[in-house]
């Protein structure tokens, strides 16, 4: 049986936990110049932080949607939160570490921006806090990373994934896929799952392709050149996909949460109650 995420934070913290969103201002290297101005083909000019809100070292305010909770992780989420000085992003990290009820740290970032310098911090910080790398791999077939400007080869992440391990061994890897990319086939998903679990991933987080309102890839969605998945044809893959997936590899997130105000397709992503339900579904099997 599969470990999900809400068992795997319980177990640790002894307590349900929740996760509070926060921007700490960064950019990509695919976003300031490095390699590219344009970001990835799917991601928002909020850089995938539509609900984040900006992280300005006061005490953030706790949502009511979570009043009575008293345990949670500081999730810095969107654009790539390793990636800067690394001085004033550690001060931020300890920062938010330091404010009541966060008990541990969660980062969003890209296996080409976790230098030797950023390994060390965090696993000086994994010694007394929990801490957790998000890092967004999204496909394993080479021409689709070519298409959506994810800016690395293959065998960076693996290499990324293989020096946390080694350098910050008590820090836990996430990694992100995507089903549903333009052109990719039932078993390039597959196979973008098996490099994931091949390569030593901790977690893994599976979301369907969304397409927003002013990115490259609605362009394209209007002009037809592809079409989403639906409903139906995404819980299946998702099937073969737990079949593949060790149960050691904790099941971070099976779909995502895409901004009502901004998504052209999916539509049936924001059925947030049906999409929920066929999740529950997928968890008894598996």
């Amino acid at each position: 049986m599969h470990i999900w995420v809400s068992d795997y934070y319980k177990n640790l913290f002894g307590t349900k936990v929740y996760k509070l969103t926060f921007d700490a201002g960064c950019t990509c290297p695919t976003r300031d110049g490095t390699k590219g101005t344009r970001g990835c083909i799917f991601c928002s000019q909020s850089g995938s932080g539509e609900f984040t809100v900006p992280f300005d070292m006061t005490e953030p305010n706790i949502p009511e949607r979570f009043k009575g909770a008293d345990t949670f992780i500081a999730y810095f989420q969107n654009y790539t939160n390793t990636y800067g000085d690394l001085e004033e992003l550690s001060a931020k990290w300890h920062k938010a570490l330091s404010y009541k009820g966060i008990k541990g740290l969660a980062l969003g970032t890209r296996p080409d921006c976790l230098g030797d310098d950023v390994l060390k911090e965090l696993d000086r910080i994994s010694q007394e806090h929990f801490v957790q790398l998000e890092l967004g791999f999204q496909t394993s077939n080479e021409n689709s990373a070519a298409y959506i400007r994810r800016g690395f080869s293959n065998d960076v992440y693996f290499d990324a994934v293989a020096r946390v391990h080694q350098k910050a061994p008590k820090v836990h890897v996430v990694t992100h896929v995507i089903f549903g990319l333009p052109g990719e086939t039932e078993q390039d998903m597959m196979n973008s799952v098996r490099a994931a679990v091949d390569a030593g991933t901790d977690g893994i987080k599976i979301m369907c392709l969304y397409v927003l309102k002013d990115t490259d890839l609605a362009v394209e969605y209007e002009q037809k050149k592809f079409e989403v998945l639906q409903m139906d044809e995404y819980f299946e893959l998702l099937k073969k996909a737990l079949a593949i997936i060790p149960p050691g590899v904790i099941i971070h997130r099976l779909t995502g949460d895409p901004p009502k105000a901004t998504l052209i397709a999916p539509k049936w992503t924001t059925d947030k109650k049906l999409v929920m339900d066929a999740v529950k579904k997928l968890t008894n099997l598996y």
